[in-house]
């Protein structure tokens, strides 16, 4: 090898540039965010070609001091921070000083500002790392920054770029999120000299959700739940999608920690056990949230692009995050959330909740009902309940009937949510009449979903039962999971899963939970420890026994072709009304269905 020798500044920006710079969508982020930190109010992106040609980012805020405009293209210079501390506190979105040095050495970059206060603008232009002195220019308050010809230079990383549609495709998502990310700041985007997007500056909670429902579909407000919720140090707000309203694709998730957009696996691991035991199999929740913590806590420096972070307290956010979504998710019951125009969701006020509580719209409240009966009288056999119990241990009859839920008390005058029922369709689905129109809705499913929660309420207020192994069972495992298994040992234990230490990398099963006999323990035990040692928490054996609930839920609910009484349809209807999670069934199938006037006007052509 030759001798050591430092590199020359136009390679070190080159390299800079293939971290920073992968398409012009990185450079559209890189200046938006530069606007952003500078206190823009109104931030004009203007591309051509899909980026290739122009990328023009203008914006309103502080400006730059013509002495500084030369130091801004410099790498490594920047006003944001100027110390240790300040890294470990970064607020801004930018931070690292490489963006506009790696953009100027792969484009003809120009910048022009006037700084606040100032009567003149400046502008200076370079050319492959070649600058030219600031001249004046005119220029309203505020920043411009024109990167033309991207790649010019670099026909190898040229020939990599896309379509000019996908280019600017790569943009207009960018941008989404970016508008996400700031409610108060209009943005604006033109493709080759036609205006494509503009985002008004939201002042309230409802401007902001027109945004979001612009963003992720016009259904998604009505389909979705506001949180707002804080507790040890954070806080956490937004929305989420109701699993009925999955996609086949995770493409509308947002998450954004102190304003910055970022991928994580603790927090896309937090949101999937959430949703868990509501969403269908195959399916991705939309949403869009928003973490707010100490600076302290989190490590932005960990990603040239600043799309990834790192939480100083990792296992502290997940069970913030999974907590916070498994309760909100939880309050979700049939009938809710069902605006006075069921077919327009704009129609539905959504105010802000309040801090650490869940809001919700109208319906969310109602528990009475108009007519009195008996509870639910379906013919449902008890046995997987008192399985359960068995399993459980010694459970007093009087503790097993306790685990049913009664009807809620009668409140003449009050409509219920799922109305009343008025026919059953096939010994499948149930027709119920409410103040929208027709609610259609699942039995079977509906009454999995009743049965399974009772299930798992009568197995939460009674102890686990564990099965001694006969011969204990040797599992290999990496050094990590070992020592996951020593430090997380009693938690485990609460399980029913007993585990000791054999060795640096293997560990000794003594006991399992007594519902999990005849599962895999190797692959089990390996599960667990390995959730462990990487999140610090495991939902394994608790989602395990979830799927054994749910399968005696499923044989133990009202199936197809049951005749029900009028009686008992509406008993189940209110049954649905005070089951948490019960808008869809164990497996995250819809139960029931609202079909709003406006819609069955429309298809019989009433009002034409």
């Amino acid at each position: 090898m030759s001798r050591i020798k430092p590199l020359p500044p136009d390679l070190i920006n080159q390299i800079a540039a293939g971290e920073v710079i992968e398409r012009p969508s990185s450079v559209v982020k890189e200046l938006v965010e530069n606007s952003l930190d500078a206190g823009a109010a109104r931030i004009e992106v203007d591309i051509e070609l899909g980026g290739a040609r122009l990328i023009r980012v203008r914006d309103d805020g502080d400006g730059i001091a013509a002495d500084d405009l030369s130091l801004a293209v410099a790498s490594h210079a920047t006003s944001k921070i100027g110390s240790f501390d300040d890294l470990e506190h970064v607020a801004s979105m930018g931070f690292r000083g490489e963006a506009l040095a790696s953009m100027s050495s792969v484009a003809r970059f120009a910048i022009t500002s006037r700084l606040r206060g100032e009567d003149q603008a400046f502008r200076i232009e370079v050319d492959s790392g070649r600058m030219q002195d600031a001249r004046p220019a005119q220029h309203p308050q505020g920043t411009s920054v024109e990167v033309r010809d991207l790649f010019y230079n670099v026909p190898a990383r040229r020939k990599f770029l896309r379509a000019e549609r996908t280019e600017f495709a790569h943009i207009d998502d960018l941008l989404k999120s970016l508008a996400l990310a700031r409610s108060g700041v209009e943005f604006r985007l033109s493709h080759n000299g036609k205006s494509v997007r503009v985002w008004k500056a939201a002042r309230d909670d409802q401007a902001m959700l027109l945004r979001v429902a612009e963003v992720l579909g016009d259904t998604f407000p009505q389909q979705s739940l506001r949180i707002d919720y804080a507790s040890a140090g954070m806080r956490l707000s937004g929305w989420v999608g109701l699993p009925t309203a999955s996609r086949a694709q995770a493409d509308a998730q947002y998450f954004y920690v102190n304003g910055r957009l970022v991928r994580d696996r603790v927090v896309a691991h937090a949101v999937r056990q959430a949703y868990a035991d509501v969403l269908f199999h195959g399916r991705h929740p939309a949403f869009v949230l928003y973490l707010e913590l100490d600076p302290v806590g989190v490590d932005v420096n960990v990603h040239p692009a600043k799309s990834e972070v790192r939480f100083r307290e990792q296992r502290l956010v997940h069970d913030f995050l999974f907590r916070t979504l498994h309760e909100a998710l939880a309050e979700t019951r049939a009938g809710q959330n069902l605006p006075a125009d069921t077919d327009s969701w704009a129609s539905t006020p959504v105010a802000a909740a309040p801090v650490a509580q869940f809001s919700s719209r109208p319906g969310a409240g109602w528990q009475g009902n108009t007519f009195t009966q008996s509870r639910l009288q379906l013919g449902v056999r008890e046995e997987p309940l008192a399985d359960y119990a068995a399993l459980l241990g010694e459970v007093p009859a009087a503790q097993v009937q306790s685990m049913q839920q009664p009807m809620p008390p009668a409140n003449d005058g009050e409509a219920p949510p799922l109305g009343y029922a008025i026919a059953q369709l096939k010994t499948i689905y149930i027709l119920a009449e409410n103040a929208h129109g027709l609610v259609l809705v699942d039995m079977h499913a509906a009454h999995e979903r009743i049965t399974y929660e009772k299930l798992k309420s009568g197995r939460a207020c009674s102890n686990l039962r564990s099965q001694i192994l006969l011969v204990p069972l040797s599992v290999a495992v990496s050094a990590k999971e070992a020592a996951a298994a020593e430090e997380h040992g009693d938690a485990l234990a609460e399980w029913g899963l007993e585990l000791s230490r054999s060795g640096p990398s293997a560990i000794v099963v003594r006991r399992i939970p007594a519902l999990l006999e005849g599962a895999d323990v190797a692959e089990l035990t390996r599960s667990v420890l390995g959730e462990l040692a990487q999140h610090g928490s495991s939902r394994q054996l608790q989602e395990l026994e979830n799927e054994l609930l749910s399968t005696m839920a499923c044989h133990g609910s009202v199936r197809a072709g049951r005749r029900l009484s009028v009686p008992e349809m509406n008993a189940l209807l209110r049954e649905m009304e005070a089951t948490e999670r019960s808008g869809q069934c164990n497996h995250g199938r819809p139960t029931w269905v609202q079909m709003g006037m406006t819609e069955l006007d429309k298809l019989f052509l009433r009002g034409r």
